[in-house]
Formats: structure tokens, sequence, C-alpha cells
């Protein structure tokens, strides 16, 4: 294939990125917004080798699956990928790209059972967090990223957000206008506001205004307390020049800087960094499930990258005792403050480090006990060290929960036996038996759970027992 050029063909099926794949004689090219079965044209924007990343500029033949996004900058924002396609395909797809993950890079073969949908398939998410910029003509813009890059994208509200976001992101801007207020420049490193966070939870609001210094939002808080009956305002400073949405220095500017809530028969003090899944009717199947899986008053949990302790406390009132580990030292605190408000302080134990760091230290504490491993790792999945304390804890049980496909798929191989390192390299073990490996763990069943309706993204829960 050329770059600029255009060509045509079928659409055979979706990739990692939700993006057509379409085969040009023995050339592949990857074209967003598709829908497979569509015959479509695009131009080829990128070529590398055999593969091309394309533009999709007409389809010939829609497929019954295509449905009309709701929201109006669908395909300039970043944030969503798949608006043009029906729900229950988004389900399927999302199905298929775990059991294909699991299959290609872990090498396992394993059922997966159909994705479970969300309640809300849009207004589901309950946290806004966007960038503040300027326009080539230096007008302050609110909005999303565009695909890979830093450009902002203007929006007025947010199809996959609650019905407030449009009046918050107009109150920002008039406030910003009126006070003489500018958007941060990345590049000049110039502005006075680069990020607004809106948290809700129980109708309660905790909102942050991230600044490049100290300035007053009196005057936004006077438009808030129009939108919202009980809210409260942070102002963050942040100096740095990195990616980090928040800096170090916090100021309380209205309220108290926290509210008070109730989710899964937990009581919980929810602040401006406090981490809760941002949909709370997935989150709630999510951690029923897991709870279920974990056990029961004759087992001790250990939560691996627990944050805030929200999971911590629910497997504390469901087993004997749960341990938590954390290394922000901030989310240790609200852990800790957490067991203490459902009165857990003689069931729920939070460490503060690195995973890999204070694992013996609790798997030596729990010696003896039937014990349960949960494990929530960020994106890039779990240490090696980490999946080496695992293999020799002897904990009966293991439930996985991971948001990254791809790095649940090597975990999975490393921990089942199926590929093991040889020269710092990941290859297949040759003594692998799909039937269990001693001392290793053996995948008793893989759900996923559709936490990000409407994009690529897919929250997988895997439980696995001790092969002994």
């Amino acid at each position: 294939m050329e770059k600029n050029r255009e060509y045509i063909g079928e659409v055979l099926s979706l990739g990692t990125e939700g993006e057509g794949i379409i085969k040009i004689g023995e050339e592949t090219a990857f074209v967003p917004f598709c829908a497979v079965g569509e015959r479509v044209s695009f131009k080829a924007l990128k070529v590398n080798g055999k593969t091309a990343y394309g533009k999709l500029t007409e389809v010939h033949t829609v497929s019954s699956e295509r449905e009309t996004p709701e929201c109006p900058h669908y395909g300039k924002c970043g944030g969503c990928q798949l608006q043009h396609i029906s729900y229950t395909e988004q389900l399927n797809f999302k199905r298929r790209l775990v059991h294909n993950c699991l299959q290609k890079i872990g090498g396992l073969r394993a059922d997966v059972l159909p994705t479970v949908a969300s309640p809300l398939q849009y207004g589901y998410r309950n946290k806004l967090a966007l960038p503040v910029g300027t326009d080539e003509n230096g007008n302050t813009v609110l909005g999303f990223f565009a695909p890979r890059s830093h450009r902002i994208v203007p929006v007025k509200s947010c199809a996959l957000q609650s019905q407030w976001s449009g009046a918050v992101i107009s109150a920002l801007i008039s406030f910003m206008e009126e006070s003489g207020l500018k958007g941060y420049d990345e590049g000049a490193r110039v502005g006075d506001i680069r990020h607004l966070v809106v948290r809700e939870t129980d109708n309660n609001f905790i909102v942050t205004v991230v600044a490049t210094g100290r300035i007053s939002v009196n005057g936004f808080a006077d438009k808030l307390e129009k939108i919202f009956k009980n809210f409260t305002l942070w102002l963050n400073v942040n100096r740095g020049t990195g990616n980090a949405v928040f800096g170090k220095e916090w100021h309380i500017c209205r309220g108290e800087g926290y509210f008070t809530g109730e989710d899964c028969n937990i009581k919980f003090k929810a602040g401006a960094q406090t981490f809760l899944q941002v949909n709370d009717g997935v989150r709630k199947l999510l951690y029923g499930e897991i709870v279920a899986a974990a056990g029961d008053e004759n087992t001790v949990a250990i939560d691996l990258y627990s944050g805030g302790g929200m999971l911590t406390a629910m497997l504390a009132k469901a087993c004997r005792a749960a341990y938590g580990i954390e290394i922000v030292p901030e989310a240790v605190e609200c852990a800790n403050r957490l067991k203490t408000l459902n009165g857990l302080n003689e069931k729920m134990f939070n460490y503060c480090g690195a995973v890999e760091d204070r694992l013996p230290e609790v798997l030596a504490k729990t010696a003896g006990y039937k014990r349960v491993i949960v494990c929530d790792p960020p994106r890039k999945g779990i240490e090696r060290s980490v999946i080496k304390a695992i293999l020799e804890s002897g904990a009966d049980k293991l439930v996985l929960v991971s948001c990254n496909p791809a790095t649940l798929a090597r975990d999975l191989g490393l921990l089942c036996g199926c590929l093991t390192e040889s020269e710092n390299k990941l290859v297949k073990n040759p003594e692998y038996l799909e039937c269990g490996m001693k001392n290793y763990y053996k995948i008793e069943r893989i759900t996923p759970f559709d936490m990000f309706p409407q994009t690529k993204h897919v929250e997988t829960l895997v439980v696995l027992s001790k092969v002994n």
C-alpha cells in the first residue's frame, strides 16, 4: 500500500483498539470506526512495511450492527472507539478480545464467559477529568485529547458523563472569562488553569481546579452553588512540567474537602484523590463476584494493590481477616480511616509499600491459614517478583482483576506455567499441561465486565485454584 492512496476492502474483524482489520493482498490495514462485514473505502495515512493505518472515507456496505453515535464529538476526541456499533456487538468484541489475548500472548486455551453488561451504556461515569488549554487563537478550551496527541478537542458535554457535566464545563469557562484567567499552554508552559476534575458520590460532588499557582476560585464556587446542592471545592497547585494531573499542594476553597458515603455496605470518606471505579453499577457487580469467589469466614484474604481499601473492607467483612498492600501513602491513610469507620480494626490490616516488598511479610503473618490472594494490578500488570511470591505462597485460590487483556494474558501464562522465562524472554514452557501443573494455578473461570461502555477497554475477572 502507498501513503495517501485510497483503497477499498472488506472489514474482516476488529483489532485490539476496536479498529477494523482489512486485507489488501498480503498487506493489512487498520481503520477505525468500521464494523465487521462492511465494505469500505479508506485512505492510507501511514504505511509501515506490510501494515497500514488508515482513515475511513466511505462505507459502501453497511453492517446491521452499525449505529448512529450519540456524541457529536465522536471520532474527533480520543475517549470512545465503539459508539458506532451496537451494544451487543461491543460486548461480543470484548469477550473475543480477552479470549484472543489469552491464546496469542499467554498461550492459554480457556473458555471466556459472556461479558457482563453495564446497567448504563451512556451517562455511567462518576468522574469527569478534563484538560484546560488554549486554541490557536488563544481562547480557553476544555475537552478531551484527540487520539494519540495532546491537542484538546473542545466539548460542551460528554455522553459518557452524567448530565451535570455540561453545566460544570460552561461554568468554568464563564468564570475564567470573567476573571481573565487563561488555559494552560503545554508547549509554552504558560497559563493559569490546567485541569478540571469532578467526582460524584451519592449526589455529592468533589470538584478540583488544578492551577499553576494559588489563585482565587471563589467566583467559580459561586457558580457551582447554582448547579450542585452538595459540593466541596479544592484548589490544587501543579507547577510541574510532566503529565501528572495533580501537584502536591492542596487548598480547600469551599466545604470540608470530602464527603461520607456508603457503597456495597461499606461506609467511606471520599476526597479528591480517593480511587473508586468510574462505573458504579459495574463496580457493585464486579466486587460482589470477587467477594463471593474469595472464600468464607475461614479464609484469610490478601488484597494486593489495594488502593483506598474499599475491596479490602468488603473482604474483611466476608472472611476471617483481610490484609491490604498499597504503595500510595494517602490511599493507605484512607484505608485506615475506612476500617475504623466500619468497625474492622480487628479484621482489616493495611500495609504501605511496594507489593513485592511487603507481600513476604504478610504471607509470614498468615502462615497456617487457608488463604486467598486478590490482585488488581495497574495496567502494566504484575511484577515478576510478585508472581514468584504468589506461586510460592501456597494460597489456595487466586482472584485476579485486570483492565489490560494483554498484560493479563502474560501474567496468567506465568501463573499457570504455560510461559516461562529464558534469557530474559518469555517463551512457551515445553512441560506445560493444560490439565494443570503442580505448584502452579489453574483457571476456573474468566469473566469480562464492561466497566467502560462505548470504549475499547474491558475489566476482566479471573478465578484460579492452586494445583497441588
